[in-house]
């Protein structure tokens, strides 16, 4: 059976990190351009969301053990924030470490298995829409602190983790590769870079955005400014298994939500680029992809005392 696509929200200006909860089985996002943070239920079809007084959000991640309390990327910086999940303000915004270029944002970011925060980051996207290569790095959140393991990153983008292979995958967009680190979970530390996947030699346009991991350990690359999202092995390189294409351009994270984690939510942008402007319902949409045959792995919640 061929998997089955649909739109089930729109108008995001640049949808993005996609975040599954299964205890509330909500889909939470943000939308960057748009300074907003939002939830969706699948169950009741509600869609709610909360605009944050920032040039720009990034990431929504629960925090473990406090209920309504999130990490968010503001800025350069990362924050807490209390949010009842329905309301159209926030209660609380309390940040907690940034870097201290205000030239540099926070971009994409995920907990490990433990609930350490992992996060990256790019330069400021100038008024005529150029990224300044190569400013920014890659962290994890120690202690309150931020710990750098990558310098000279141009877009910070996906990761997810393959614990029973040790293993950290790790997109940044400048390099058009989805490359592998071997992963200490213990001590939090990556190392022995190498790249696994390489668009340029499979002829796909565009750049590698978020991802995500499910069950067999593959890995569902978006593919932004490539209409699709693809499915790749990461223990053989270079193996491409399948591509879903989607009507949307800007295609850019991709994460199993729903009551069995088999249905595929992946987020979308309609931004401008190269004075080329994208018009909604399909562009800057959030989709729905079924049958496709995959389930993922609960995602996890970040643990402030790690």
């Amino acid at each position: 059976m061929a998997p089955k696509i649909e739109r089930i929200l729109e108008n995001f200006l640049l949808g993005e990190s996609p975040h599954w909860d299964t205890a509330t089985q909500s889909l939470y996002l943000v939308d960057i351009s748009e300074k907003s943070i939002h939830r969706y239920d699948p169950i009741t079809n509600s869609h709610h969301h909360a605009v944050i007084d920032s040039n720009n959000v990034s990431l929504i991640i629960p925090v473990e053990g406090k209920q309504n309390n999130y990490i968010i990327g503001v800025e350069n910086e990362l924050a807490l924030i209390v949010w009842d999940g329905t309301s159209n303000k926030i209660t609380k915004l309390e940040k907690l470490v940034g870097v201290p270029n205000k030239q540099i944002q926070v971009n994409d970011g995920k907990a490990d298995p433990t609930g350490r925060l992992w996060v990256g980051t790019m330069s400021v996207i100038s008024p005529n829409g150029d990224i300044p290569e190569n400013k920014g790095a890659f962290y994890s959140l120690e202690n309150g602190q931020l710990k750098q393991h990558i310098d000279g990153v141009h877009i910070s983008n996906g990761l997810t983790w393959n614990p029973s292979l040790k293993k950290m995958y790790y997109i940044d967009s400048g390099t058009r590769t989805v490359d592998e680190f071997d992963y200490d979970q213990a001590n939090g530390t990556i190392s022995n870079r190498k790249p696994i996947f390489t668009l340029e030699k499979h002829n796909i346009p565009g750049i590698p955005d978020g991802m995500t991991i499910d069950t067999d350990g593959n890995l569902w690359v978006a593919v932004f400014l490539g209409s699709r999202v693809i499915k790749i092995d990461p223990t053989k390189p270079e193996t491409l298994l399948e591509t879903i294409a989607l009507p949307a351009l800007q295609i850019t994270s991709a994460e199993f939500g729903g009551p069995n984690l088999d249905e595929l939510y992946v987020t979308s942008g309609r931004i401008t680029i190269q004075g080329k402007t994208l018009e909604p319902p399909i562009h800057g949409a959030l989709y729905r992809i079924t049958n496709t045959g995959s389930k993922g792995i609960p995602s996890n919640k970040v643990k402030l005392s790690v």
